[in-house]
């Protein structure tokens, strides 16, 4: 290098300072300097094509263009080489300069010297380039543009301080070679393995193939007659591309058979099973983007734990971007795998922004349209085989899905119709409330169902006693997540939902006049062992009447209108929230002997505290004193 050809430049003071905040770790992950290199050779490339729609001649004798990695141990360099659209000096002057020129001013403005918020300016500038001094202490540019002669190629060096060189050179293929000087501590990028990896990762669908040189293993030569004692991989002449070129998602589904769409889906995933189903679209309007997203066949382990992330791995214009991308997908639906290609959000784009974009929230509304779409047509096919991919996806994750109901309003009505509940008629979790709906009787005026920890406990529940005996039909809801749930549900289709358990009993319709007098005049008759109860259990409800919803037992535990249930306050308190005090309702059966006996009982206070700590029981819950309890049952036993 002539030192008069030589020519030193001072960087713009805005490169100097963001210099200053790479070479400071500025982006967490060093790994996706390969990335933005690669993304940035893909880029001119893609310049080539369409200058050379109309100047064929920039295509030179080269017009097959790739992207070359070069790994080179003896000089401690990794090259990053593209027969792209090239620099000339000017433009590796102001390009490699300056940053962003139309920005410039915009972009110092908003450096805070805060590494987080800054490193989601890089991609928004288009500065990847200086991605490369997170590993290289020097970084060498050497290039010419398409359409210049041979000897008008250009040559950048700079060591990442606050000067640059730049010298004119002869080269003979157009495009860009970038080459790292790799600092000591980052030799580990010269392991062929290592950076074939990455590649594979980030840059496996840039559409362009990205080759490295082919290796071959060479045995040291040995005596005749002798073993060979070792070897190593000697480099070919040879050039193999490592990446597929070729990403699944932006080919047309006509394309795609469902083995490549399973292969493809285990590759990302590394599940051993096929997913039950998937969706393919590319969607445009004033956000675009492209989804392929799958329905796993079974559940992961901490599927159940809000801190499960979701499966959807974001790609910016084919340019991987980050895994489990939970801004993508609501979380009610984080069991969803996938890709989401957006050819709107900048390449740096973080997790923190994902949160603010507008794009993004119309790609999650996106998503989960898409997803809700794609179970209901599971849901309502007549095919069987369809049917049992549905039954096998709600035995997986319909507890996941009834999160839903409290988290996404706007489609609140299409997920009620996707759940699926046990019923009073059918132990199966089959029947959907448009199918109880199709079944009610004649003048029934709501939907029924009870809650409780198991589905053993609601289907015996005391609550549906009066309602088997009239044969109404009430689903059995047993998930931890339906307490609270159905909270956020108060009808469908027109029904309003009804808690068997909350509230006083009332049929509407179904109870006829003479029950009501019955229960007036029972009412009336039991009125002072009513009150004699409320005193004796004094604190543990907050009041006692008599009802007719009981048929074989004495009593049960109601919850007030608007209040929690037993089951909410044990799954609130279990997760260590606050629970505001409340005490349920206690309702005596007036036709079984054990509360007529009440009535000038000699022990009431201990019958009473059995009879309140049995209906406990009975709906799932255990005595406040279970030594109490036992001692009670003992002396009554004793004494009868």
């Amino acid at each position: 290098m002539s030192e008069q050809n030589v020519k030193k430049h001072s960087f713009q003071a805005e490169v100097a300072q963001l210099l200053h905040l790479v070479t400071h770790s500025l982006y967490s992950n060093p790994e996706i300097f390969l990335r933005e290199l690669i993304s940035n050779a893909s880029d001119a490339c893609d310049k080539l094509r369409f200058e050379g729609i109309n100047h064929a001649e920039y295509y030179e004798n080269d017009p097959n263009l790739h992207i070359r990695v070069i790994l080179d141990q003896d000089n401690k360099t990794l090259t990053i080489s593209d027969n792209g659209i090239g620099l000339s000096q000017q433009e590796a002057i102001d390009n490699l300069g300056t940053i962003a020129k139309s920005g410039t001013k915009d972009f110092m403005s908003k450096l805070t010297g805060d590494q987080k918020s800054d490193a989601q300016l890089i991609g928004q500038f288009g500065v990847g380039f200086y991605s490369g001094f997170i590993v290289a202490d020097k970084i060498t540019v050497e290039s010419r543009r398409a359409g210049l002669d041979a000897s008008e190629g250009v040559r950048w060096i700079s060591g990442g301080t606050g000067e640059f060189e730049v010298e004119q050179i002869s080269k003979a293929s157009r495009g860009t070679d970038i080459i790292l000087h790799l600092r000591d501590d980052a030799l580990d990028y010269l392991d062929a393995y290592k950076v074939k990896q990455i590649i594979n990762k980030y840059s496996d669908h840039i559409s362009l193939p990205i080759e490295m040189q082919k290796e071959i293993w060479q045995e040291e030569d040995a005596a005749e007659g002798e073993e060979p004692k070792a070897g190593q991989y000697v480099k070919t002449d040879e050039w193999e591309a490592i990446n597929s070129a070729s990403a699944l998602w932006t080919r047309s589904k006509s394309e795609i058979t469902d083995e490549q769409y399973i292969e493809f889906y285990k590759n990302l995933t590394h599940d051993f099973d096929a997913p039950l189903a998937w969706a393919h679209n590319r969607v445009e309007g004033s956000t675009e983007y492209t989804q392929l997203l799958y329905i796993p066949s079974k559940a992961p382990g901490n599927i159940f734990t809000r801190e499960a992330k979701a499966g959807i791995k974001l790609y910016v214009k084919r340019v991987f971007i980050m895994d489990d991308a939970d801004s993508l997908i609501p979380n009610y639906l984080r069991f969803v795998q996938g890709v989401v290609d957006s050819a709107d959000l900048p390449l740096n784009v973080s997790r923190e922004l994902l949160q603010e974009s507008r794009d993004v929230k119309t790609i999650r509304e996106g998503n989960a349209r898409r997803v809700l779409n794609l179970l209901d047509g599971l849901a309502k096919s007549e095919a069987v085989q369809e049917q049992d991919k549905y039954k096998a996806f709600y035995a997986e994750f319909g507890a996941v899905l009834k999160e839903g109901l409290g988290e996404d309003f706007g489609n609140r009505e299409r997920i009620l119709k996707l759940l699926r509940f046990a019923s009073s008629v059918n132990d199966d979790v089959s029947t959907s409330l448009a199918d109880y709906k199709a079944r009610i009787k004649e003048g029934q005026k709501a939907i029924y169902y009870v809650t409780a920890d198991s589905l053993s406990a609601a289907k015996n529940s005391p609550q549906l006693e009066l309602f088997k005996k009239k044969g109404i039909e009430v689903l059995l809801m047993s998930e931890r997540v339906d307490e609270w749930a159905m909270e956020f549900v108060t009808e469908f289709d027109g029904l309003p939902m009804q808690n068997v358990a909350k509230g006083a009993v009332d049929l509407g319709d179904l109870q006829d006049a003479e029950e009501k007098k019955a229960l007036e005049a029972a009412a009336e008759q039991f009125k002072p062992v009513v009150d004699k109860l409320a005193d004796s259990l004094k604190g543990k409800t907050k009041e006692v009447r008599v009802t007719t919803r009981l048929v074989d037992s004495p009593a049960c535990l109601v919850t007030g209108d608007g209040e929690l249930s037993p089951q909410l306050i044990r799954m609130l308190k279990q997760a260590g929230q606050p629970v505001p005090e409340s005490k349920p309702i206690l309702e005596i059966n007036p036709e079984h002997p054990l509360v007529k006996k009440l009535d000038g009982a000699a022990h009431f206070d201990d019958l009473a505290n059995v009879i309140f700590d049995q209906a406990l029981i009975a709906e799932g819950g255990l005595p406040e004193d279970p030594a109490s309890y036992l001692k009670r049952i003992n002396s009554l036993l004793l004494k009868s």
